[in-house]
């Protein structure tokens, strides 16, 4: 702010009426100097849906493994997800905040491209045969099947660190919403087979792709010319 004060000061006087009678350009140079993304409950919400359709989907393979499904494998299912879908942007997020001040500058391009990859790798997985699991629930079983479909979520938490999001919310909602999903992932799967599985790979590949390109895109100011 006191850098954004002494540089108004030197210029000129026309520009400095300007800033007056149009507060929306102190606004717009103030992005264009250090821009801050903040990601509102409905972006975080559509966020932790996309994260979460890669475990939604295995979910949907492990139910066709079960013969009977009783409540405690759906809790154990949504345990496992959401609790992994919650530790690794969390661990992404203290891997991030140390190099946060060292590469601040290009921070939004580096949001963009890991969301894109990600994304690009569910759509990929998307085209490929849902894979037969076994029906056990063992702690040498489920630990891969989480760690495997949450490893995306460390990239994310690498980005959250440079959008400042508040972590411990947004990994709350995070592994909340993946253990809602994987709940009824497996559900999903025991009754209609996996009839859905493709589908929510797609649409969570789709839902960061789209993510990356909003934050990339409001960092460079464009909805701001689009829309004055």
């Amino acid at each position: 702010m006191h850098e954004m004060t002494r540089l108004i000061r030197k210029a000129s006087p026309a520009f400095r009426v300007s800033l007056f009678y149009c507060p929306r350009t102190y606004i717009f140079i103030t992005k264009q100097r250090k821009t801050v993304i903040k990601m509102n409950l409905w972006e975080l919400l559509i966020l932790a849906v996309g994260l979460s359709m890669d475990a939604f989907a295995v979910s949907v393979c492990k139910g066709l493994s079960v013969k009977k499904l009783k409540a405690k494998h759906m809790l154990t299912v949504g345990a496992y997800f959401g609790g992994f879908q919650a530790l690794m942007p969390l661990l992404g997020y203290i891997l991030g905040i140390q190099f946060q001040s060292m590469i601040q500058q290009f921070d939004h391009w580096i949001a963009f491209v890991l969301l894109v990859l990600i994304g690009l790798s569910m759509i990929k997985e998307s085209r490929e045969e849902a894979e037969n699991l076994n029906d056990s629930f063992s702690f040498k079983t489920m630990l891969p099947l989480a760690v495997a479909t949450s490893i995306d979520a460390l990239a994310v938490g690498v980005t959250f660190a440079f959008l400042q999001v508040k972590i411990v919310p947004a990994i709350s909602f995070i592994g909340a919403t993946t253990f809602i999903l994987s709940a009824i992932g497996i559900r999903i799967g025991n009754i209609f087979g996996a009839k859905y599985k493709s589908k929510a790979e797609l649409v969570g590949g789709i839902v960061l792709i789209l993510m990356g390109a909003k934050i990339l895109l409001e960092h460079l100011g464009v909805p701001d010319m689009i829309f004055g």
